[in-house]
């Protein structure tokens, strides 16, 4: 089968491209480079079944052959990434939901949207199912990103009702593993670098805020199960193992054996008290569970974190 996959040269783009090409799958890789790397997708150049397009979703694409599954991530995704480009964060989950998903309807192909955990906001249930509709602030700064996503999904499940496209819809939680950014401004990968740098680990608040971390192979294995189910509603991937973000700090200091302090600075607006999913959707139609422990996860993404110039 032929997978557009956008936003390709992303973290986890990377890594669905990776698998895919493995699975024997051929692939057209399409990304900007706001947010991605090119350098995560070099390896592929020489793979006869990949291709790479530098293009930004936010624009029609045309392309010169047919696809089989069209997979839209393109998105900057974290904050640091949609504070600082709120508009094109908005375009791609409107412009690119509607451009990518006029291709599937096109190739009367599979459509796959990546969506988020930030559509249930700061949740007033806990854990979050996927009925939940969450509790998000439109006109805050993290809205830019949250109402994207929701406005992704629901022009997905509009094409679906209204053209009887063949759609999927993932919210993913919060992810990790080889191939972050050192700069993208998340939890993990800031933590991971102050502690390398032996540097104060910056918590914010008191650190008592939760949030749920999956590695990034469970990740796109949910990914892949999903594409190949009959599942038309949401369902949540992540892990389910809750987590105090100065817990999970502690536990990085431990793993990296530094010698970094944990200090406490200012939360962010509209931050999140609580996240965890209710993966019971994805076990009864996907048979998929997170395998990699957490502590595990981050033994593997610090090795990879040792390799980079900090």
């Amino acid at each position: 089968m032929r997978y557009l996959v956008t936003g390709g040269a992303g973290f986890l783009g990377s890594h669905l491209v990776e698998r895919l090409l493995g699975d024997g799958e051929d692939v057209i890789c399409v990304d900007n480079l706001l947010t991605g790397r090119r350098d995560h997708v070099e390896m592929f150049a020489d793979n006869p079944r990949y291709q790479f397009i530098e293009h930004n979703i936010s624009l029609p694409l045309y392309l010169d052959r047919p696809v089989d599954v069209v997979m839209h991530l393109a998105s900057p995704a974290s904050p640091i990434d949609y504070l600082e480009h709120p508009i094109p964060t908005l375009k791609v989950g409107a412009l690119g939901t509607h451009h990518t998903l006029g291709i599937a309807k096109l190739n009367k192909a599979i459509y796959f949207l990546a969506s988020t955990s930030e559509v249930y906001g700061d949740p007033q249930i806990h854990p979050q199912p996927e009925g939940y509709w969450g509790h998000v602030n439109p006109i805050g700064p993290r809205g830019v990103y949250d109402e994207a996503k929701r406005y992704a999904e629901a022009m997905t499940m509009a094409y679906h009702r209204e053209h009887s496209l063949d759609t999927r819809i993932v919210r993913i939680f919060n992810t990790f593993g080889p191939r972050m950014r050192p700069t993208d401004g998340r939890a993990v990968s800031n933590f991971i670098v102050q502690a390398l740098r032996n540097e104060p680990i910056t918590v914010h608040g008191d650190g008592s805020q939760t949030r749920s971390f999956c590695y990034v192979t469970d990740l796109i294995e949910g990914f892949v199960r999903l594409v190949k189910s009959s599942e038309h509603q949401p369902v949540n991937i992540g892990n389910p193992e809750e987590y105090r973000v100065v817990e999970l700090a502690r536990m990085i200091v431990e793993i990296a054996e530094s010698k970094s302090e944990i200090v406490f600075t200012p939360r962010p607006v509209d931050d999140p008290n609580v996240r965890r999913p209710d993966i019971s959707r994805a076990r009864s139609v996907l048979g998929w569970e997170p395998a990699v422990p957490v502590r595990e996860g981050l033994r593997r993404t610090i090795e990879y974190f040792r390799t980079l110039d900090l």
